[in-house]
């Protein structure tokens, strides 16, 4: 039992590889895979894609509840999971932006990206030089905001493939909810990854 934690969090990186192949398979950027595929089976495609997303996103609360329920913890979950948090961020952004032009969505996702890199940097350098980056509330609130809107943005990307009316006041009014929500989420990972800035740079000097 000690060792679900992990086995979650390992699960939640295949998930996210598959979420990511399958949505760029369905943009027609797989070769030979992509070519072959009729306008149905890019919508199924599609439609896994974001299960497998939603289901990767609740992964990430339940391997940390289950290893502090469990007395689980371990330097090697400790590795994996915000490898696995990023790997999902980052892959649905760009599986996001490979299903067509979205002009509300591609800066906040830029901003997203460029934040999770940098952070990423400064916990290597960090490290090196023995200073630690503890994860801020703000930080865990940040993930959170980033799963949910990206589940909400891939809904509306893939609006078709669930076989929805596509000019809907519901679907506007979604969109606008997904847009929102992700804009804020952009803002808060800048917020935290000044934060961590700022930390290394007190430690460091």
């Amino acid at each position: 039992m000690k060792s679900l934690p992990n086995i979650l969090t390992s699960m939640r990186l295949v998930l996210a590889l598959f979420m990511f192949v399958a949505l760029a398979a369905a943009a027609g950027a797989v070769p030979y895979l992509s070519e072959r595929l009729d306008p149905l089976q890019q919508f199924a495609l599609q439609r896994w894609a974001v299960y497998a997303f939603v289901v990767a996103a609740v992964t990430d609360f339940f391997d940390g509840w289950l290893a502090r329920r469990l007395n689980a913890t371990s330097v090697w979950g400790a590795i994996l999971d915000p490898i696995g948090d990023k790997v999902l961020v980052c892959g649905a952004v760009l599986g996001l932006l490979s299903l067509g032009p979205q002009p509300m969505v591609v800066l906040p996702a830029g901003l997203i990206l460029f934040r999770e890199f940098t952070v990423s940097a400064l916990r290597e350098v960090g490290a090196g030089k023995g200073v630690k980056l503890p994860v801020t509330l703000l930080a865990k609130w940040k993930t959170t905001l980033q799963l949910v809107s990206l589940a909400m943005e891939l809904f509306v990307a893939a609006w078709g493939a669930f076989s929805l009316p596509e000019e809907t006041v519901v679907r506007s009014g979604f969109a606008l909810a997904a847009h929102g929500l992700f804009w804020l989420a952009a803002i808060v990972t800048l917020i935290t990854g000044a934060q961590y800035w700022e930390q290394t740079r007190k430690a460091l000097s």
